[in-house]
């Protein structure tokens, strides 16, 4: 069966309708080239080809597809999943914002074993840095200050620099 296409694609509308969907879409962007690949496959193209036409694997134009032969307009419409859930619920977050408040200055590595031991959640050092970032919160690096240093040490060197 070398050649022949294995699956057949429905043509749910006429390639008419087909074309002004494309011309004047107006929804989610990831749908037009799903569209063109559905109006390439009417004009005979292969599933491979026109996968490659529109800049995807073969695999995921037979998905397109087999969504399309099944729903039609609506089978192209992505499905997300939605990720991970969080570790901390939002109130939990909250409840963080309002620790992290208390006091000016926090290391990440500060943040992190507060999270710990006030809710008993591990996080890694580089989630810890996204969650401070969303908060608002930048970290800059502090610069170690030497114990023997003068507290007006800036004035006694604009004195001695003049002379």
């Amino acid at each position: 069966m070398t050649g022949q296409e294995q699956i057949a694609i429905v043509k749910h509308v006429p390639l008419s309708v087909l074309k002004k969907r494309i011309n004047h879409h107006k929804g989610l962007p990831e749908i037009v080239p799903r569209l063109l690949f559905i109006r390439l496959r009417y004009k005979g193209m292969s599933v491979v080809k026109a996968a490659d036409a529109v800049g995807v694997s073969g695999q995921t134009g037979y998905n397109w597809q087999k969504r399309w032969n099944a729903e039609g307009f609506e089978g192209l419409v992505p499905r997300y999943a939605g990720g991970h859930p969080a570790k901390l619920t939002d109130d939990q977050k909250a409840e963080l914002l309002e620790l992290l408040r208390e006091q000016d200055h926090w290391t990440t590595v500060e943040a992190q074993r507060l999270i710990q031991s006030h809710f008993g959640v591990a996080y890694g050092l580089d989630q810890v840095r996204r969650i401070l970032k969303s908060f608002g919160m930048y970290y800059g690096k502090l610069y170690p200050r030497d114990h023997r240093r003068a507290i007006d040490a800036e004035t006694i060197l604009q004195k001695n620099s003049r002379g």
